[in-house]
Parts: structure tokens; C-alpha cells; sequence
């Protein structure tokens, strides 16, 4: 009896993690994902394994909704070398409903983490405007002017975050940059980048984001840690300003 029990336990598990339900939420949650711009057109998905991880499901559930996404045209799957799961569309209509769910579902805690991440990033800028030395400042410099150049979308969004790592670099405090690395993380599906925003106002929230990083790039080079830990405050509050965006267009935010 022991033994039969042992042998049909997994298959119980692995279909529950199947179940149609649980599909459904994760398939809601990636096409968020790709929606509001942690995932913009020509990224790299994670790997069913990483994604499996971060979402606290199984590979099968992961495998099955990342086939959902490439039904509705929004990913497509790449064999061999540099293969994967890459983002075609970022939010056609069809993902709407999407959206609308899943940031309901999550709005409270969301808006809870952003702020934690905004505060904790004002602890780092301000670290950094207290520790950097000459070689961060050159280094942050060099990251803002990529940052100026980047086009717009992916380019942008991977310079922003070369940025961001260059300033926790900066601060000198690995458990400072562990700890908000892994709170950025929870807050979306595991991206290793901001929040980016629909196709509409990205460019304008990427001119905006360059003024930002400006004076808050000079307050830490000037080693003025009350302005940078402001400065960085504000200007990571653009996160869920996003996400308040895309809620809007979804119909599930009412102002």
C-alpha cells in the first residue's frame, strides 16, 4: 500500500499544478507582464525553469502558458543557439481582460512593495552620494550617457537598468543591493528591469526618467545624500504610476 501511495502522488500533484485554473493565472500574469513593459518587444523570456521558480508553480503550468501566449501572437519560441521564448507584441486588445485581472487581484500589494522599493532605493542613492569614489562617479556617468543614447524600448530599458546596478555598485553595500534586488523582483514576475508602461507614453516617461537621472547622477557625484535619497525616491515612484496607467486603460481604475 505504501508503495502505490508514493507512485500516484506526483501524478496527483502534477495535475493539480495543471489544472485549468492554474493556467489561467499564470497565462494572466505573463501577458501583464509583457503588457506593462517588464518583458518589452524583442526580450527574452526567462526559462521555463527560472519562470517556474519565480512564479512558485510547476514547469508543466509554465510550459502550457507560455503556449497560450505564443497562440495569441504575443511570443514567439526560438530553437538552438540563443533560443527561447521572445516577445513579439507588447498589448494588443485581446490582452486587456488580462491586465484587468490580474492587477485587481494584486493592486494593494503592489502599490505596498513599490513604495517599500522607493524607500529602499532612497537608502542606496544615499549610500552611494556617502561612499562612491572617483571610479563610481566616472562609471555612472558613462552608464547616464548610454542611458541618453539607448532607443527607445528594450534599449532603453536595459541601459536604465545598467544604470541602477551601477548605482547600487556605488553604495558599497552588498546586502543593501541583494535585499532590494530581490524586492524589485517580487513585485513583478522575476524582470530584471522596471516597469516600462504602455507603448503610448514610454518615450515620454524615458525623457522624463533622463532629467531625473541627471540630478540625482550629480547629487551622488556631489556627495549630497539628503537630495539623492529624494531624488531617488520620486523618480522610482514612476513604477506604479505605470502600473495605475495600465489599470486605467484596463477599466479597472476609476479616478
Amino acid at each position: 500500500m505504501t508503495r502505490s501511495v508514493g507512485v500516484g502522488m506526483p501524478g496527483l500533484l502534477e495535475s493539480r499544478l495543471q489544472s485549468p485554473s492554474r493556467v489561467d493565472e499564470i497565462t494572466d500574469r505573463l501577458v501583464t507582464a509583457i503588457a506593462i513593459g517588464e518583458y518589452l518587444p524583442g526580450a527574452r523570456l526567462p526559462s521555463e525553469r527560472d519562470l517556474a521558480a519565480a512564479l512558485c508553480v510547476g514547469r508543466m503550468t509554465v510550459r502550457a502558458a507560455l503556449a497560450r501566449l505564443v497562440e495569441r501572437g504575443l511570443v514567439e519560441t526560438r530553437r538552438g543557439r540563443g533560443g527561447g521564448s521572445y516577445v513579439l507584441l507588447q498589448w494588443p486588445e485581446s490582452s486587456t481582460d488580462s491586465v484587468g485581472r490580474t492587477l485587481t487581484i494584486r493592486v494593494g500589494e503592489l502599490r505596498d512593495r513599490c513604495d517599500a522599493i522607493c524607500r529602499l532605493h532612497g537608502a542606496v542613492c544615499r549610500a552611494a552620494a556617502e561612499s562612491r569614489s572617483d571610479g563610481d562617479i566616472a562609471m555612472l556617468r558613462d552608464r547616464l550617457a548610454a542611458y541618453g543614447d539607448a532607443e527607445s524600448g528594450l534599449a532603453a530599458q536595459q541601459a536604465d537598468s545598467a544604470l541602477h546596478l551601477a548605482i547600487m555598485d556605488a553604495a558599497h553595500n552588498a546586502v543593501l543591493k541583494q535585499v532590494l534586488l530581490e524586492l524589485e523582483a517580487s513585485v513583478s514576475i522575476g524582470a530584471p528591469a522596471h516597469v516600462w508602461g504602455e507603448p503610448e507614453t514610454m518615450r515620454q516617461m524615458e525623457i522624463r526618467a533622463l532629467r531625473e537621472h541627471e540630478h540625482l547622477i550629480d547629487a551622488i557625484a556631489d556627495g549630497r545624500g539628503d537630495d539623492a535619497e529624494a531624488l531617488a525616491r520620486a523618480h522610482v515612484a514612476i513604477d506604479f504610476e505605470n502600473i495605475s496607467t495600465a489599470m486605467r486603460r484596463a477599466g479597472v481604475l476609476v479616478e
